[in-house]
C-alpha cells in the first residue's frame, strides 16, 4: 500500500501575526517570590538593632512605675506633712507667713497636677513594662510624657528658687526648729523599717 504523501505546509496568510513563544509568566512568578522573601529578610536584618531599644523601653517603663509611686508621691507627702507646716509655723506673722502660705498652696496644687499627669501615663507604662502594644498612638504617648516632664521641671525649678531658700532662712533662725524637722523626717524614713523588723514585738 502506497504511503500518503504529507500535505504541504499551508502558505502563510498575508498580514497574520506569527505564532507566540511559550509564556515566561511561571519564571516571573519565581522572581516575585524572591523579591518578597528578600523584603522580609530585610526586615529581619533590622531585628537585632531593635531588641536593645525594646528592652530599654520595658526597663524604663517598669522603673518609672516603681519610682513614681515609691519616691515621687512619698516626696510630695513629706513636703505637705512635714516641710510646709514647719515653715509656716515658724514664719513671722504677717507678710512673710502669707507668702509662705501662698507658695505652699501653689506647690500643693502642682503636686496634684504632676500626680494626675503620671496617672494618665500609667496605663501605657504598665503595658510597655510587659512588652505589650500601646493602648494609644505613639504621638499621644509622647505628648503625655512631655507634659509630665515639663510640669515637674517647672515645679522643681520654682520650689528650688522660691520656697527652699525661704524655708532655710525661716527655719535657720531657730536651730531647734531645723532639728525638729530633721528628726521628724528621719523617723518617717526609719519607722517603716523598724516596724517591718520588730512590729510583732512592739
Amino acid at each position: 500500500m502506497n504511503a500518503i504523501p504529507a500535505s504541504p505546509a499551508a502558505p502563510a496568510t498575508p498580514g497574520a501575526e506569527p505564532t507566540a513563544e511559550p509564556t515566561a509568566e511561571p519564571i516571573a512568578g519565581f522572581s516575585r517570590c524572591h523579591e518578597g522573601i528578600l523584603q522580609h529578610l530585610g526586615s529581619l536584618a533590622e531585628l537585632p538593632a531593635l531588641v536593645e531599644p525594646a528592652a530599654r523601653a520595658r526597663a524604663v517603663a517598669g522603673e518609672t512605675l516603681r519610682f513614681f509611686r515609691a519616691a515621687v508621691f512619698e516626696h510630695h507627702q513629706e513636703e505637705e506633712r512635714e516641710l510646709f507646716p514647719a515653715v509656716l509655723s515658724s514664719a513671722t506673722p504677717g507678710e512673710e507667713r502669707a507668702r509662705v502660705q501662698a507658695i505652699a498652696e501653689q506647690l500643693t496644687r502642682e503636686h496634684r497636677e504632676v500626680e494626675a499627669a503620671f496617672e494618665a501615663l500609667e496605663p501605657s507604662l504598665k503595658r510597655l513594662a510587659k512588652g505589650q502594644d500601646l493602648p494609644l498612638p505613639a504621638d499621644e504617648l509622647a505628648a503625655q510624657v512631655r507634659s509630665l516632664v515639663e510640669r515637674y521641671e517647672d515645679h522643681a525649678r520654682y520650689e528650688e528658687n522660691e520656697f527652699l531658700p525661704l524655708s532655710a532662712t525661716i527655719l535657720g533662725r531657730n536651730s531647734d526648729h531645723m532639728a525638729a524637722l530633721g528628726l521628724s523626717l528621719h523617723l518617717r524614713h526609719v519607722m517603716p523599717e523598724v516596724l517591718q523588723r520588730y512590729g510583732s514585738r512592739i
